[in-house]
């Protein structure tokens, strides 16, 4: 599954130099990512588990990228289609370009791409305690479906509740 996107308008609320691009990944950026989900996880993902992700042709993996470099995403999403729906593996952002709109502009290309391979319905689970997280959700209007208990080891060894989402595309 391929993910391209036309570019974003030029009107976007980004200065020149922090505008983002929105690309599909490649294996190469698997490293980068490894790291960009490690900062934003308790338990991150290898870069050989992100490689084998993005290779995989079920999944639909879109990069953030800054000022045209291509090369190291700040940002990543993963998603695995089957038939019509599909389910937000992972979405993370490096530390230094989050609560500044950057995941808004990330999701909704993605949910562009998705929407173009055929996904009508679309799953993800999220931290109950990730508000930031749960805001952006709310207002690309995700609906709350479940609840499971304990189902995040945080990084103090406790454990953290997922609220399970889903959205109609």
């Amino acid at each position: 599954m391929s993910s391209l996107l036309p570019p974003l308008p030029p009107s976007w609320p980004f200065a020149r130099e922090s505008r983002p691009t929105i690309a599909p990944l490649a294996p190469a950026h698997a490293p980068a990512c490894a790291t960009i989900h490690a900062s934003g996880f308790a338990r991150g993902w290898s870069p050989t588990d992100i490689e084998s992700l993005i290779a995989d042709r079920g999944v639909v993996g879109d990069g953030l990228f800054l000022a045209g470099d291509q090369k190291r995403p700040r940002g990543f999403v993963l998603s695995r289609a089957v038939l019509d729906e599909a389910e937000i593996l992972t979405i993370a952002l490096e530390p230094a370009i989050r609560g500044r709109g950057f995941s808004r502009v990330l999701l909704e290309r993605h949910l562009e791409a998705l929407r173009r391979e055929g996904v009508a319905r679309l799953h993800l689970e999220v931290d109950e305690a990730n508000v930031p997280a749960r805001a952006l959700y709310a207002r690309l209007g995700f609906a709350q479906v479940g609840r499971r208990e304990g189902y995040y080891q945080r990084a103090d060894g406790s454990r953290a509740s997922a609220l399970t989402l889903s959205l109609d595309l």
